[in-house]
């Protein structure tokens, strides 16, 4: 299979290019494709927090090439560059607060300068940026492992064509390859398990309706779009047998956190005795945290839902903007890692699989 779904990548969001980062804004799409140039880990950072890149692998690797820019700029500026550098690690770590994947690439990156310290400068550089490399590759294989395991686990309880649900973008706008959830779903139409995937709009920012309906109509994979209220009627009529999902952060005992909108999708699930599956690599799972009561959730601007392009369109009326929420373990049939499968996930189920070898 991996060779096919090489085939079938077709979207990229992020390019490093002649010591430059390129990330395709995905503010504009599907209306334009755009790509913006980056050179400092102060506009890394504000690409981050304005939504051009988004996805919590994808905000990971561009951290990582942020550092990259940030210590070139601080070794041409010379002097006490360490100092000046902590200051791009911290101004990174602020762009976004839910996502766990950005503060482990960050924490990589860091282990590594740390560990390479007495080289040359010249040197060194080359180092981090071949490190920043092969976090952005490491993605791209955990995509495809993750698609295997989940095609696996979509057949084992059915075969035959499917109708899947997701919600915001899971795909390679996301991540640094061929995607997470919408990674897993991408797959099992290569392998006939998909009759039709309904999208939910993902509102306030739109990502099924802008990015995950761009991605799959582009692949010629039969998608509809649906308003996020319509999930439950969708589910009531019998058709859906799964809900796959992605994931900003995973506690230790399987809780988590994703885009606004996942809990109500994993409560209807249950209630309508529909699956519901969790793709994320394992950089994703936060083992410091004990349940999803500790993750920190994101709120934006209540602008986002009462404006459209600057105009305001709704009432003078306050707005409350969180951007996740926090579904709990016990809502969910399976976690998807590039490390395994765990199916029902409970503490004890999440230790097991994070004292598993890395595959990638």
């Amino acid at each position: 299979m991996r060779e096919r779904l090489l085939a079938a990548e077709k979207v990229t969001a992020i390019r490093w290019q002649s010591g430059n980062l390129y990330l395709l804004d995905q503010r504009c799409l599907p209306l334009e494709e755009q790509w913006l140039v980056y050179d400092s880990a102060a506009t890394v950072a504000q690409a981050i927090r304005d939504m051009v890149v988004r996805g919590a692998p994808a905000i990971g690797i561009t951290a990582a090439y942020g550092v990259v820019l940030a210590l070139r700029a601080r070794l041409a500026a010379g002097g006490h560059w360490r100092l000046a550098l902590d200051e791009d690690f911290q101004i990174l770590a602020a762009s976004r607060p839910t996502a766990v994947n950005l503060f482990w690439a960050l924490d990589r990156m860091r282990e590594r300068l740390n560990a390479l310290s007495a080289l040359p400068e010249v040197e060194l550089l080359a180092q981090m940026e071949a490190e920043a490399i092969a976090l952005h590759e490491a993605d791209r294989e955990a995509n495809l492992t993750m698609a295997q395991f989940g095609v696996d686990l979509i057949r084992k309880h059915k075969a035959g064509p499917q109708h899947l649900l997701t919600h915001c973008n899971t795909g390679a706008l996301a991540t640094g390859g061929f995607g997470t959830a919408l990674g897993v779903i991408r797959a099992a139409y290569l392998e006939g398990l998909v009759e039709r995937v309904h999208a939910d709009e993902t509102r306030p920012w739109l990502q099924g309706s802008r990015l995950t309906a761009f991605e799959l109509a582009g692949e010629g994979i039969p998608v509809s779009l649906n308003a996020d209220s319509a999930a439950a009627h969708l589910m009531k009529s019998g058709a859906i047998t799964w809900v796959i999902v992605g994931a900003d952060r995973i506690t230790a005992n399987g809780d988590v956190a994703n885009k606004i909108g996942t809990y109500q999708l994993a409560v209807l699930a249950m209630h309508h005795g529909v699956r519901f599956m969790v793709v994320a690599p394992s950089s994703t799972i936060d083992m410091q945290l004990a349940s999803g009561d500790e993750i920190p959730i994101e709120e934006r601007a209540g602008t986002e839902l009462l404006e459209v392009h600057g105009q305001r369109f709704a009432a003078e009326v306050e707005a409350f903007n969180p951007v996740f929420d926090v579904t709990p373990a016990d809502l969910i049939d399976a976690i998807i890692t590039e490390k395994g499968v765990v199916e029902r996930p409970n503490a004890e189920k999440m230790a097991a699989l994070m004292s598993r070898r890395r595959l990638h």
